[in-house]
């Protein structure tokens, strides 16, 4: 489909742009785009669709961190395995919402995201957990939850997933960044598969997407060795993009919500 191959490069690039240059937040941008400016009609092929490109760009990133040897693959692999669990448990939920109210709960949830990308990050190494019984209860009962809360809205969750690693497993911070990828492009690609099951997903705007993110993240990881001391400015200006993408999800599913026009 020609007619979204401009919009969906241009998005997808966006998208994998702001991944590179923040490293955190940006797919889930991914719906908004697809709704608002590649033109997806129905929310649900939005998410589906999202997810399947949040996956892919995941997994190209991880390559990436795991060069520089920052995966904790052990770590990653079991809370991967036991969150896809829960993405499955939340797609399906998010499958038979209504469009329009799970659009709002997402706008809620951008808000959450943009204030969260306000605070400043700790970037000191955590006191690494013994592996025990704890540490192991722990790490499952965080992977399910941010799985399932990541299936339901097809997002990739790293802003989730990143803390979660650490308070369970007290890990650093770049470690827990790098780890982290495995389980988004995880969660994504389950979400993503659970949703092509009922048709939700537009393959060809998917790759269309998905073309744009690797040109974008790309540009971004260049761009943000040259920042790099304006990483904090970078992530203001990019929380105060999603709260204003935010405000206008909201805006325009409220009323349909709420049952007025």
């Amino acid at each position: 489909m020609t007619s979204t191959l401009v919009p969906a490069l241009a998005s997808g690039g966006l998208v994998g742009f702001s991944l590179g240059l923040v490293g955190g937040g940006g797919s889930i941008l991914a719906t908004p785009l697809l709704l608002y400016v590649v033109g997806v009609a129905n929310p649900h092929v939005a998410i589906g669709t999202g997810a399947l490109a949040v996956s892919i760009n995941a997994y190209a990133n991880l390559l990436a961190h795991a060069r520089k040897g920052n995966v904790r693959w052990l770590c990653a692999a079991v809370f991967a395995a036991l969150g896809s669990l829960g993405a499955l448990v939340g797609s399906s939920l998010g499958l038979v919402v209504d469009g329009t109210r799970l659009l709002l709960l997402f706008g809620a949830l951008m808000v959450v995201v943009g204030l969260l990308m306000l605070r400043p990050r700790s970037v000191s190494r955590g006191d690494e957990r013994p592996v025990d019984r704890r540490m192991c209860v722990l790490t499952a009962a965080t992977a399910l939850a941010t799985g399932g809360a990541s299936g339901f809205f097809g997002i990739g969750g790293g802003f989730l997933i990143v803390p979660a690693l650490i308070f369970a497993t007290g890990m650093p911070m770049i470690n827990a960044i790098g780890s982290s990828l495995l389980a988004v492009g995880a969660f994504g690609l389950a979400t993503a598969l659970n949703y092509a099951r009922g048709g939700q997903v537009d393959w060809v705007v998917a790759v269309q997407f998905i073309s744009g993110g690797v040109l974008g993240g790309i540009l971004g990881m260049l761009l943000a060795t040259r920042l790099s001391t304006r990483k904090a400015t970078l992530n203001r200006i990019f929380a105060a993009l999603i709260l204003t993408v935010a405000a206008y999800v909201i805006f325009k599913n409220l009323p349909m919500a709420i049952g007025i026009g």
